[in-house]
């Protein structure tokens, strides 16, 4: 992969076989950004589970305390009440069958979170083929299922984010902004890292985290020490 001038300046601040402690390696990605925009920093978490095998999944979420810098949009589909309940909470959009075209046909996919009250299962069960590989299907385990809108739509705007494994094991999150504090990074980033421990399945052998990563959208990624994390 080509990499322009810049980068390849920024990548020189970080020693490729050294395994850095969290603090070092917020310091780095800060001092390594080189975007005109504020970047997005982003956590890799590569696993020793095999994703393959029904016991070895992870997937959860974890509301980080100084949010994502991100605006979130929350679509939710509910009826009546619960309706009227996202509404008041702050839901961006909410609807029930009448959106299934819209996101079938038209492919509207202007959000970036789906809640849905359990009854409302069978509807958004129709657009598993659109939003499942988009990653945007509720799940009861990531609390996007939920009779509760109201708590679910202000974690979400609060800066919850989810964690689950990719098709090889790894976990990516965004933990916030370059221009966040190192201390607010700091945070977030331990908040995401003790979720991912306590979500460990018992049925993983050996090392749970094989590799951490810590990067910014354009910037050179900083290897942590994962035996140090899990300590």
């Amino acid at each position: 992969m080509k990499r322009g001038k810049k980068y390849l300046e920024n990548a020189k601040l970080v020693d490729r076989t050294q395994l850095y402690d969290a603090d070092q390696a917020i310091a780095l990605i800060k001092k390594a950004s080189f975007a005109k925009f504020d970047e997005t920093v982003e956590l890799h978490i590569r696993t020793g589970c095999d994703g393959r095998h029904a016991d070895q999944q992870i997937r959860g979420a974890v509301v980080l305390p100084h949010g994502t810098g991100k605006s979130v949009k929350v679509l939710v589909f509910a009826r009546g009440a619960k309706a009227d309940e996202a509404l008041a909470a702050g839901a961006d959009y909410v609807g029930a069958e009448e959106l299934l075209p819209k996101i079938q046909n038209e492919g509207w996919l202007d959000f970036d979170v789906v809640v849905a009250t359990p009854d409302m299962m069978g509807v958004v069960g129709r657009l598993g083929r659109v939003l499942g590989p988009k990653g945007l299907m509720p799940n009861p385990k990531s609390g996007t299922v939920t009779m509760d809108v109201t708590k679910a739509i202000n974690d979400i705007k609060a800066g919850k984010v989810e964690y689950r494994l990719d098709k090889t094991n790894i976990i990516h999150v965004p933990i916030g902004k370059v221009s966040f504090t190192e201390e607010k990074l700091a945070e977030n980033f331990q908040t995401l890292i003790n979720a991912v421990i306590k979500a460990k399945p018992s049925a993983v052998k050996g090392q749970f985290l094989r590799s951490v990563t810590l990067t910014t959208t354009m910037g050179p990624g900083v290897k942590l020490n994962p035996v140090k994390l899990m300590n």
